[in-house]
């Protein structure tokens, strides 16, 4: 784990939901040294729940469900869920949100393709749509409330690229925290859309447009690609995990109830 301190700035208390999953565990241990309280919220089972929203400075959004699922579950906790966050936010007086979308919501643009968030939406499935709703959300809360958020379109964030499209998508733990840490140092940050990628030799994402954020990855997927190009010696360009920017989202499906 990264022990570097990112910023010299240090909040009253913050908010991480989706506290107890992957990435949620991950960044417990990193935003704690930047708060004088760190409040954690998840489905799972936690400790003794405090107060909701009250005193937050700033929440980051974690929460939901985070790959490709039947739609009832998606609907109840990637986008009821996400509104109930923002109408907190807004009786809170909360003012930014750090909101995990996903690279999934740009999933059907092909790799050989450069995109930016300036290009339209193409989410890959139910999850992908999910996210797509998130940010259109934000974009609203914003406009009507004016409660910033930076929607971070996550890549692959392991502790390694688990085969070559990851090569692309790949996003350290260390840059991950930077990348939060960029987005709620920023002075200003209003609606902004982000990729969320170290900085690997191959690119499907321009980050041009959200430069004002600040985030400067220093991680890269180069020191893997040989193992990774071991595990997977070929392509095949006939599916179409291999043609799309999605990966395997985008033949995930369909589900039953």
């Amino acid at each position: 784990m990264s022990s570097q301190v990112l910023t010299s700035l240090r909040f009253e208390r913050l908010l991480l939901t989706g506290a107890a999953g992957g990435l949620g565990r991950v960044l417990r241990p990193r935003l704690k040294r930047y708060c004088n309280t760190l409040r954690l919220s998840d489905i799972a089972e936690l400790g003794t729940a405090a107060e909701g929203l009250e005193g937050v400075s700033a929440v980051v959004h974690l929460g939901g469900v985070s790959t490709e699922a039947s739609f009832e579950p998606v609907l109840q906790a990637n986008i009821v869920g996400l509104y109930n966050l923002y109408e907190a936010a807004r009786k809170q007086g909360v003012k930014r949100i750090v909101f995990a979308s996903s690279n999934h919501v740009t999933g059907f643009y092909r790799q050989d393709e450069v995109i930016s968030p300036a290009d339209p939406m193409r989410p890959d499935g139910l999850y992908g749509i999910s996210k797509a709703f998130g940010e259109n959300l934000s974009r609203y809360y914003f406009d009507r409330y004016g409660i910033e958020t930076a929607c971070l379109r996550i890549g692959s964030s392991f502790p390694e690229p688990r085969d070559r499209r990851m090569l692309s998508t790949w996003l350290s733990y260390d840059d991950l925290e930077r990348l939060v840490l960029a987005c709620l140092t920023a002075p200003v940050v209003g609606h902004s859309v982000i990729y969320g990628v170290s900085d690997n030799r191959a690119v499907w994402w321009d980050n041009t447009s959200a430069a004002h954020l600040g985030f400067r990855p220093q991680d890269s997927s180069e020191p893997f690609r040989a193992a990774a190009e071991a595990r997977q010696p070929s392509i095949d360009l006939a599916d179409p995990a291999s043609i799309f920017q999605g990966g395997a989202f985008v033949r995930t499906g369909p589900f039953d109830n």
